[in-house]
């Protein structure tokens, strides 16, 4: 009983400390470059598309294994009564026969209007824009953990700036109170104050609410448990994104080299020319080589099992020509869709190389524009910040109503989030180009 007792309380003790342990464990902190690495090895979106690459490697080796010759093995088991051809001698006969017949059979295409090299060419074509396409799924996830993490970032601040207007206001209020019951102001001036200090509370709520919004984006994008905590790392460096000293051409040509979107559209020109070789080669003739090996035995011969199937083996070896003649106009249906789809892959490479652009010139416009803004913004939030000031204390000697002060701090707030949105959108067009080079993104 006391052994029991003993070990009991040993549980309880570690059972306690694991609690204990549990309720004060801090939520991993995940900076951009962890979000990027885990998504790229976890995203659902990315695992689809290897597994189209994967499938579309097991077409290109089926594809190369056509050229390899087939064999397959059969076998028989007849009963005939009454007039009948033997199966094994070919003799008319007229009786009850057992027969068994066994063999092998294989077939090799020598040629096919170069059908089947075509089709293996088409099938890495394939493979590699799957590849491609990977690639692009991936370049997909982490410039939407970029823009999603930036959101955040911004979402984070901008409850900073909330709660301290509350703050504000909440001691505002208190002003109001005292100066209400001392008789210098009027009612309305301290309903005023408390209608700003309720604003500014439903502001914090709102920004609490778009934080979180983000995250369970990002927890999305990292395809993390429903209830798994997750905060992100604070930017410690900002001004790196300040300086934008990039040619606009060269710039261009590097996001055609490196983006996977023109080198997809390339490859996907291939493989349709290909498809239109594979359906010109309908209207050559096909030429196999068949050969075949068997044996039998029959119950009207004398001879043992073994026996008659040593006489009875065989060996055929031949050659199989087959020449299309009419066949529905089903080939040349197949050409001109392949012609049609050769001058729609085109096309499409040709919207794709504009689409880039379109990407890479928006970026840089809007990279010059923040980086104006940032430090426009910057002023006017420091003017505005110096003007609150100023304001509260008038506010506090009376020389300022109500209405003033909250007018004051409405252009404050409004000078600090315009700073904030400058500032992340700057960060953001800056990455983007850097990622449009090549470069890692890192922030």
């Amino acid at each position: 009983m006391k052994l029991y007792f003993i070990l009991a309380s040993l549980l309880f003790v570690q059972f306690s400390f694991a609690q204990e342990a549990s309720t004060t464990t801090t939520p991993k902190v995940w900076s951009l470059e962890e979000c990027i690495a885990y998504a790229l090895e976890n995203n659902i979106t990315i695992k689809d598309a290897v597994l189209d690459k994967n499938s579309a490697a097991v077409d290109y080796s089926k594809s190369k294994s056509a050229r390899l010759p087939n064999l397959f093995g059969s076998a028989s088991q007849n009963f005939s009564s009454g007039n009948t051809i033997d199966p094994i001698t070919s003799d008319y006969v007229t009786d009850q026969i057992h027969s068994t017949n066994v063999g092998i059979n294989s077939s090799v295409t020598l040629f096919q209007g170069k059908q089947i090299t075509n089709q293996v060419k088409q099938s890495k074509l394939l493979l590699e824009q799957r590849i491609y396409q990977e690639e692009i799924e991936k370049n997909n996830i982490v410039l939407n953990l970029l823009e999603n993490y930036l959101q955040a970032l911004y979402s984070k601040e901008n409850i900073v700036i909330a709660e301290s207007n509350l703050a504000s206001s909440e001691k505002e209020v208190l002003r109001a109170k005292a100066r209400l019951d001392a008789g210098t102001i009027a009612l309305n001036d301290y309903t005023e104050a408390q209608s700003q200090a309720a604003t500014n509370k439903y502001n914090v709520i709102a920004a609490k609410n778009e934080y979180q919004q983000y995250i369970i984006v990002l927890k999305q994008l990292l395809e993390l448990q429903p209830m798994q905590e997750l905060e992100i790392e604070t930017i410690s460096n900002e001004d790196s994104a300040l300086n934008l000293e990039l040619n606009r051409v060269e710039l261009y040509n590097k996001a055609l080299d490196f983006l996977p979107e023109l080198r997809a559209s390339t490859v996907n020109i291939a493989a349709n020319e290909k498809e239109l070789a594979i359906a010109k080669g309908g209207y050559l003739p096909t030429l196999s080589l068949v050969g075949s090996m068997g044996s039998g035995y029959t119950s009207i011969n004398d001879n043992t099992f073994s026996d008659q199937f040593n006489i009875n083996f065989n060996q055929k070896l031949g050659l199989s020509l087959n020449i299309p003649i009419f066949n529905r106009n089903q080939t040349k249906a197949a050409v001109e869709t392949a012609t049609i789809n050769i001058e729609k892959a085109e096309i499409q490479k040709q919207i794709t190389e504009k689409e880039i652009y379109k990407k890479v010139e928006t970026t840089y416009q809007n990279a010059l524009s923040a980086q104006e803004q940032v430090i426009a913004s910057e002023a006017s939030k420091n003017a505005a910040e110096e003007s609150y000031k100023l304001a509260q204390k008038k506010y506090e000697l009376g020389g300022l109503s109500t209405t003033d002060l909250v007018i004051s701090q409405n252009t404050y707030t409004n000078a600090q989030q315009n700073y904030l949105q400058a500032k992340y959108l700057n960060i953001l067009y800056h990455q983007l180009l850097q990622f449009y080079q090549g470069n890692d993104i890192k922030l």
